[in-house]
């Protein structure tokens, strides 16, 4: 195909959820209140790693940039979604749709190499906890969370340039409430195996070897917690744990059933339903699950929050002082 071919998609229509406006309304209270609650319970954990200097330890360092590396990931795809349940056209600008699908792919990416940092930091803190303090320095900590943002953003560079190169002459309908690689193939037209096998292949051997490091990292931990004598000791390593295993779970369940087991045969809403299980679900309740099931982070927000209160009501009275002064 000639390029003026290649230029005469210059938009795309992203269908969303399908429904009458009731509906849409519905869904637009729905996401809007969950992306609101998401952006203040990671923003919430953040704050409490910046301010309160007892978390100033790689393990809730590690936790601080997984919950700033949420927020971004969920601001890649819901802004778009919540703006597309009153926008008439529903369309997306060609260039707007594969940044949004390089963004989205590539903190996707970010978050397995994050998640398998944190395995190897619980891993050194629980199997070799005397040799932990040499080997997990702040220091290294930070290399390795620069590392896997480094080389989250480099993994789908190629892929994403190769899906632009691709000719897309219409129709321009994504039946999808996002830009992502099925949908855009299946809009192509011309056949490009080499771009989906390639794409395909690294999306699996990034899942599968991460989640596999991960949960050998947590096998071998949970063979040396049974060898702990004291209950209590089992218990808050049991507790620290299954924290990081939930998220593992829930993220790499979706993230399995997208991109490793065929999907191109599944029906659109079903496509739907997995990727805003891993992309809108996952996010919202990292914050619970890391709140709920940790004692120190529990501790670190009640002095954020306990110290906004204070704020707020030194702020209060000096306006009140203002007023009587005038």
């Amino acid at each position: 195909m000639n390029n003026s071919v290649k230029s005469t998609v210059t938009e795309f229509v992203l269908l969303g959820f399908p429904g009458g406006q009731e509906m849409q309304i519905s869904l637009f209270s729905l996401f809007f209140g969950v992306y609101i609650l998401t952006m203040m319970g990671n923003g919430t954990i953040v704050c409490a790693v910046r301010w309160d200097q007892r978390l100033h330890t790689p393990m809730y360092i590690l936790l601080g940039n997984f919950a700033f590396l949420e927020i971004w990931y969920i601001t890649s795809t819901v802004p778009s979604m919540l703006a597309n349940f009153f926008s008439e056209t529903k369309t997306i600008s060609f260039a707007g749709c594969f940044l949004q699908f390089y963004f989205f792919t590539s903190l996707a990416t970010t978050e397995t190499y994050l998640l398998c940092v944190m395995a190897y930091d619980r891993y050194l803190a629980i199997c070799h906890p005397l040799h932990y303090p040499t080997i997990m320095t702040l220091r290294l900590c930070y290399i390795l969370i620069f590392l896997c943002w480094v080389f989250g953003f480099l993994s789908y560079s190629v892929s994403t340039v190769q899906l632009t190169q691709l000719s897309f002459c219409g129709p321009n309908i994504i039946d999808h409430f996002m830009c992502d690689m099925d949908p855009l193939m299946s809009l192509s037209c011309a056949p490009a195996p080499i771009t989906e096998i390639v794409f395909y292949i690294l999306s699996s051997l990034n899942i599968i070897l991460t989640l596999l490091y991960i949960l050998g990292s947590y096998t071998l931990l949970l063979i040396a917690v049974l060898k702990v004598p004291s209950a209590a000791g089992r218990q808050k390593a049991f507790s620290t744990c299954g924290s990081h295993l939930t998220v593992v779970c829930l993220f790499f369940g979706g993230l399995l059933a997208m991109y490793v087991s065929p999907t191109s045969e599944n029906p659109a809403e079903l496509q739907k339903i997995i990727t805003l299980f891993y992309s809108v679900v996952t996010p919202f309740l990292n914050p619970l699950i890391y709140s709920l099931r940790n004692k120190g982070m529990k501790a670190a927000l009640k002095k954020v929050l306990s110290q906004d209160k204070i704020r707020q009501n030194s702020n209060f009275q000096v306006y009140m002082t203002n007023i009587l002064l005038l």
